[in-house]
């Protein structure tokens, strides 16, 4: 069942956004059903599809709001390539390249070992694993 618009505005709020109808009705789109990976030309085809009046530009600063705000994990691909991760614990990624889609990895079935010793007054804040799989 979809989040109501008045526990979205409620989690807007708690990230620090004001819930202006642009953002309630992209974050209804985002997370209407539970966990998921978009992209911002995927969301933006959504809500049109959805008959919802915004543009890319306003789906890009949109996502990077949430994100900046805790509310998404982007997940960078290639240089141009990112996607929007509505699952924002700690964990990890397959790559399904010839379909352009992510699909999750448990954290508890990857280990990260033998990393160098970090710079003075640094701290690691997270690792990201993405596994590229091709077919054949």
């Amino acid at each position: 069942m979809p989040p109501a618009t008045g526990e979205i505005a409620k989690k807007l709020r708690g990230a620090g956004l004001r819930p202006t109808r642009q953002r309630l009705d992209l974050a209804g789109l985002l997370f209407a059903s539970g966990d998921r990976h978009v992209s911002a030309e995927s969301l933006h085809g959504e809500a049109q599809a959805a008959r919802l009046p915004v543009s890319l530009a306003t789906v890009y600063n949109t996502l990077n709001q949430f994100t900046a705000a805790g509310l998404l994990r982007e997940v960078a691909i290639e240089g141009n390539r990112s996607y929007f991760d509505t699952n924002t614990s700690n964990h990890f990624h397959y790559f399904l390249e010839d379909k352009g889609q992510l699909v999750d990895i448990g954290s508890e079935r990857v280990e990260v070992f033998g990393l160098p010793a970090l710079p003075e007054g640094t701290r690691i804040d997270r690792i990201d694993v993405i596994v590229r799989l091709k077919r054949g």
